[in-house]
């Protein structure tokens, strides 16, 4: 392994929640009088703080989400997490290897904390991160395509940028590790080949990294 400290996305990347959260969201954009395909909420959310929401449909409308928006997205998607959410293939053992390497790894999520640990814990994937592990947006206020939360991550781990690897699924997220100055491997499960420009590699099973990251 060249690298000191992985850095995994979450959503996409260790458990299979995209699918599931975007079509909730687009459900819920839809009801609200936003007409929103699961396609349109893929391109224009994935990736992203929930603020993105809020700021793109005042810029699209005018209109401004009721406030309630966020905690009535989030009890439907946690309750959809509790009953359909399944790990990534290839993420446990992926993480086996890891420890079994001595190299260290963290998660840097747009997801608020509690949503990274509703999915862990439904998954099982909570055994393998620590509490001090576990980063989100909310820690720096500034969601990807900033790099702040990847320099936030490599920071709190005690890992120079440079000797990081990014595991991303998004063009939002693979330019925010680009951004922090930081190797970046895209999947390519959910999102078409051609939107993860700018990545160091690409891949569509994590099945593949142990080589790609050797």
């Amino acid at each position: 392994m060249r690298y000191d400290l992985v850095i995994f996305d979450n959503d996409g990347v260790l458990v299979d929640s995209e699918p599931i959260a975007n079509r909730i969201l687009a459900a819920y954009l839809t009801e609200l009088g936003h007409a929103t395909s699961y396609e349109d909420s893929l391109r224009d959310y994935m990736g992203a703080a929930v603020h993105r929401v809020h700021d793109l449909v005042l810029e699209r409308t005018g209109q401004q989400l009721p406030a309630e928006f966020d905690d009535t997205l989030h009890a439907r998607t946690f309750e959809a997490f509790e009953r359909e959410l399944q790990p990534i293939k290839g993420a446990v053992e992926l993480l086996e290897q890891l420890v079994a390497e001595g190299v260290s790894y963290c998660v840097a999520s747009s997801g608020s904390h509690e949503r990274i640990r509703v999915g862990h814990r439904r998954t099982g994937l909570d055994e393998w991160f620590e509490d001090e592990w576990i980063f989100s947006s909310d820690d720096v206020g500034k969601g990807k395509p900033a790099p702040d939360l990847f320099l936030h991550a490599a920071r709190s781990m005690g890992v120079e940028p440079g000797r990081c690897v990014v595991i991303e699924d998004s063009p939002r997220g693979i330019q925010a590790a680009v951004a922090a100055g930081m190797d970046v491997y895209a999947l390519t499960s959910l999102t078409p080949k051609d939107r993860l420009t700018g990545a160091t590699g690409r891949f569509e099973s994590l099945m593949e990294l142990p080589q790609l990251l050797a």
